[in-house]
């Protein structure tokens, strides 16, 4: 099993930049795919970046230029910054980790951490 720990959330002007961290442990995390979602009050889960076993890199065309995903496999960390915040990035970031090789989908990730809050003022 993969547990999952996201940290770095918190309250930041719009313009601003954040970078959240997931933490793995319990498994080889060179092995996954890492997926970051989120999840706005009221909305469904939607994906925000990923990087993939491979370190291909991937995102939601809203983030794009804006956000970077990155992974430490040494670390067993993977990142997420986020530059140029808009108040539409509010929201509750989940890190996951997905062992088949899917990208985009929540169905295509087996673990996920509890989540850390972005909220972004205007």
């Amino acid at each position: 099993q993969v547990q999952l720990v996201e940290s770095g959330g918190g309250l930041v002007q719009a313009g601003g930049s954040l970078r959240l961290s997931c933490s793995a442990s319990g498994r080889t995390f060179s092995s996954y795919t890492m997926g970051w979602f989120r999840q706005a009050s009221g909305m469904e889960r939607e994906f925000v970046a990923a990087i993939s076993r491979g370190s291909g890199l991937y995102y939601r065309d809203s983030v794009k230029g804006r956000f970077t995903v990155s992974r430490d496999n040494a670390k067993n960390t993977v990142y997420l910054q986020m530059n140029s915040l808009k108040p539409e990035d509010t929201a509750v970031y989940y890190c996951a980790a997905g062992p088949y090789g899917g990208i985009t989908r929540p169905m295509d990730y087996m673990y996920w951490g509890q989540g850390t809050q972005v909220t972004v003022s205007s």
